[in-house]
């Protein structure tokens, strides 16, 4: 997967209840090379449930996904991959196995980063799910479960031995959750652990860290989770900073308001009228602008498209009035830029 990765070396990570398609299209626009979807549970999928099919389809346009599983029955994991195959075809780049999710409701269950814990049954998922698909399979994990405990390089290495094409290196052990700084210098010890590609991963929230992250490591693609919340613009800065080139400007109130209005009807297209769940990455939006924490009362009233393109109207608005009274020059812009 070397060459695959030198083609799509920027990557949206898989984040559930986030990664949806409206989320993904504006990504992939500022220049993401690939997205994940949310992750998959496959004891969903196995169960027919509509609601797991639900986050397989694709945003419009979107001609290639990758698709994250989480589980820990090997039988299972194969088979679902081998249906996930066969029903996305083409669109389908590579099939992903959650083994780096920190969170209590899945790693109590042994899925997620509780299969750092037993490398042996981690192993004979990824052999059981190889053997089942055509697709590549790649693994997704931390740095080690407990802390102070670094697993992560002799796990790679098993995970490569049991068929892995690629793995992805979260720099924090599953026990600090995202607390702290992500340790890069673990993909590092990864990447020179293992002959097939790594994808580095944590912190990256400019393109000076990706930067950096690729220096320090070697790492063969970027990775951005929590760092495209609420800036999808993250991937434009990162992509012309890995080339060299000077970054765009970070975007005006105006630009960020007119980048959530158009997040929550994109979400509307696709998941109808009700879109409570377009809140939190309308929280995300708003960080840090003026008026910020009173609009947030409001957003988590916000049920429908219209009620949020109420409160970015009232947010620009306010924009336009502050920047008008420090810098009269400024309000013409901020209006120009909402049109």
């Amino acid at each position: 997967m070397h060459d695959f990765f030198a083609e799509h070396p920027l990557l949206l990570a898989p984040m559930a209840g986030v990664t949806d398609e409206a989320f993904r299209a504006l990504c992939r626009e500022q220049g993401a090379s690939l997205a994940y979807t949310e992750m998959v549970s496959a004891k969903g999928l196995s169960f027919a449930n509509e609601k797991t099919r639900h986050l397989l389809r694709l945003a419009p346009g979107e001609d290639l996904v990758a698709v994250q599983l989480f589980g820990h029955e090997p039988a299972v994991m194969a088979e679902q991959a081998a249906w996930i195959e066969h029903t996305m075809g083409d669109t389908l780049a590579y099939l992903d196995i959650n083994m780096g999710c920190p969170a209590r409701k899945i790693v109590t269950k042994g899925d997620g980063s509780a299969l750092m814990c037993d490398p042996a049954l981690a192993a004979s998922i990824v052999s059981a799910v190889r053997d089942a698909v055509n697709h590549p399979v790649t693994v997704k994990f931390r740095r080690g479960f407990k802390i102070g405990e670094e697993t992560a390089p002799e796990f790679a290495r098993r995970m490569e031995a049991a068929g892995a094409c690629a793995v992805t290196v979260h720099g924090r052990f599953s026990e600090q959750l995202y607390r702290g700084s992500a340790d890069w210098d673990v993909i590092a010890k990864v990447k020179r652990s293992v002959a097939i590609p790594v994808v580095g991963n944590g912190d990256v929230r400019c393109g000076a860290d990706a930067v950096a992250l690729r220096e320090k490591t070697g790492c063969d693609a970027i990775m951005i989770g929590r760092g495209a919340e609420g800036n999808p613009w993250v991937f434009a800065q990162v992509k012309a900073a890995l080339a060299g080139e000077e970054e765009p400007a970070l975007p005006s109130v105006a630009e960020r308001l007119a980048m959530a209005r158009r997040h929550a009807h994109l979400l509307a297209e696709r998941e109808g009228r009700n879109i409570v769940r377009m809140r939190k990455h309308a929280m995300w939006y708003m960080t840090g602008l003026p008026r910020a924490a009173t609009a947030r009362g409001k957003i988590n009233a916000c049920v429908t498209p219209e009620d949020f393109d109420k409160v970015f109207d009232d947010l620009l608005a306010f924009a336009a009035a502050h920047d008008s009274a420090h810098n009269p020059a400024s309000s013409a812009f901020v209006n120009k830029e909402a049109n």
